[in-house]
């Protein structure tokens, strides 16, 4: 028998708007000024919003102050240990901004040769306005849940997994919390807690999630 639960998973997306902050960087020093002081709101943007639009490439460029660092600067040491930073492994905006400041900070140490852009590949702060919105889309139990998970849009599935750990203090995706709290199937949220959402795309994250929850159908139908 499959556990079925009053409280449904009920599906969002989301929307975002981008504005330019009006600030803008020509070389390292200059970007890491900014980047201790930059408000939640730029630091997702120049992170988070890579992983979406890109969510067909793997891997996905993993943010643009390493892009820009690499590409604009020619600095490939440095973009590369940025680079090599796993921005969803992070609870929060402010930890993950930390990491980026003491990336650059220990690079400057080193390394105090400015390196300027060229004229008109300043790097420009940017920051997002998100909002959440409600779908027709609701789940009692494994079998409704499939179902719904197979027709929400990518930002939807974008929304419950990279973002929920930002914005939970759980630090756990919107799936696993639901499987554990509502359903009691603690080894379903574990599974679902801890993908390597690097190494995939969103659409690849959708179809082992979806093979996951088949595989725990069968195990629960056939007792």
């Amino acid at each position: 028998m499959t556990p079925r639960t009053d409280q449904p998973f009920c599906f969002y997306t989301r929307l975002s708007l981008t504005f330019l902050t009006g600030i803008k960087a020509k070389n390292i020093q200059e970007l890491l000024d900014y980047l201790k002081i930059a408000p939640p709101s730029v630091i997702y943007q120049h992170t988070h919003h890579f992983m979406e639009e890109h969510n067909n490439l793997v891997p996905e460029p993993p943010n643009d102050f390493s892009w820009w660092i690499t590409h604009m600067l020619q600095d490939e040491i440095l973009g590369e240990r940025l680079a090599a930073i796993d921005t969803t492994q992070f609870k929060s905006l402010s930890n993950l901004q930390q990491a980026l400041v003491s990336c650059i900070e220990d690079h400057l140490k080193i390394n105090r040769v400015l390196r300027q852009s060229p004229d008109g590949k300043e790097f420009h702060f940017m920051r997002t306005l998100r909002f959440s919105v409600p779908t027709p889309y609701r789940a009692r139990d494994y079998s409704e849940f499939l179902e719904c998970l197979k027709k929400v849009s990518s930002s939807s599935l974008y929304l419950h997994i990279f973002e929920a750990k930002l914005r939970s203090s759980l630090g756990i995706n919107d799936f696993s919390h639901w499987f554990e709290t509502e359903l009691g199937e603690k080894s379903m949220a574990a599974l679902i807690a801890t993908p390597n959402l690097r190494s995939q795309t969103l659409n690849g994250l959708r179809l082992n999630i979806i093979g996951l929850v088949e595989k725990r159908i069968k195990e629960l139908t056939h007792v």
